[in-house]
């Protein structure tokens, strides 16, 4: 599959300005060129230590963050909807991260709503969320497992797993982090522990340093065939 980097990542060369003299362009460009170069030299490397990456994601050049398993507790806050909640962030092994994802939607109950986050297309970082109520969770898992390369690969796509009535939801979002929102973690932490994920209080994600993303067109149609699937009418809401 053609996996692309992102050039608007997070991570991005220094162009030239207009008033630059053409030597000067030539430079630039020879400059875009290794950037690029070496950006996709980032996504040889499947592996940081023991921990096994996705696709979708890479640390930076420059990151001083290295990728490892394990989570730590947050909480979020929302002060125009007066929301307060204790937050769960995970991150696990590629061979661990999906069917833990799975797993941990089964506290959520029978009947969910789901989010599907993208951004492709979205030059500006900005992404959009697509909204499907009511689905019974073992379809919404099934549809899951269909597009598992989508979920695990795709660097631009994201979804979340709400239960809306008892203020849970569960993400797998664009950096193949997890995290989970709800007034009582411990069931989520169960499903942790099961899957070798421990609490660690110096816990640091890739998010929290420079990164680059990475998709293609072929997991963005993929992207549009998940929509389908979930009736969501995808070219209302995003321009390919």
């Amino acid at each position: 599959m053609n996996q692309e980097p992102l050039n608007d990542s997070n991570e991005s060369p220094q162009s030239a300005n207009s008033n630059q003299s053409h030597n000067n362009q030539l430079d630039s460009a020879h400059e875009i060129e290794d950037y690029q170069q070496s950006t996709a030299a980032l996504f040889s490397k499947a592996q940081a230590g023991v921990f096994q990456l996705t696709d979708a994601v890479r640390p930076s050049r420059r990151a001083e963050i290295v990728p490892r398993q394990g989570y730590r507790r947050d909480t979020y806050s929302d002060s125009k909807q007066g929301v307060m909640l204790p937050m769960i962030l995970a991150s696990a092994t590629r061979a661990t991260v999906f069917d833990l994802f799975l797993d941990l939607l089964n506290p959520l109950g029978n009947v969910v709503d789901v989010v599907l986050e993208t951004s492709h297309q979205q030059r500006d970082g900005s992404h959009v969320d697509l909204y499907r109520e009511h689905i019974d969770s073992p379809v919404l898992k099934s549809m899951f497992c269909d597009f598992e390369n989508l979920l695990m690969q795709d660097g631009c796509t994201g979804v979340a797993v709400i239960n809306a009535q008892d203020q849970m939801e569960v993400q797998f979002d664009e950096h193949k982090m997890l995290m989970v929102y709800a007034h009582d973690l411990t069931p989520f932490e169960e499903i942790l522990f099961e899957a070798d994920v421990w609490p660690m209080e110096d816990m640091q994600f890739l998010t929290e340093a420079d990164h680059v993303h990475a998709s293609s067109p072929i997991l963005q149609r993929r992207f549009d065939e998940l929509c389908c699937r979930l009736g969501m009418d995808v070219w209302s809401e995003v321009e390919y």
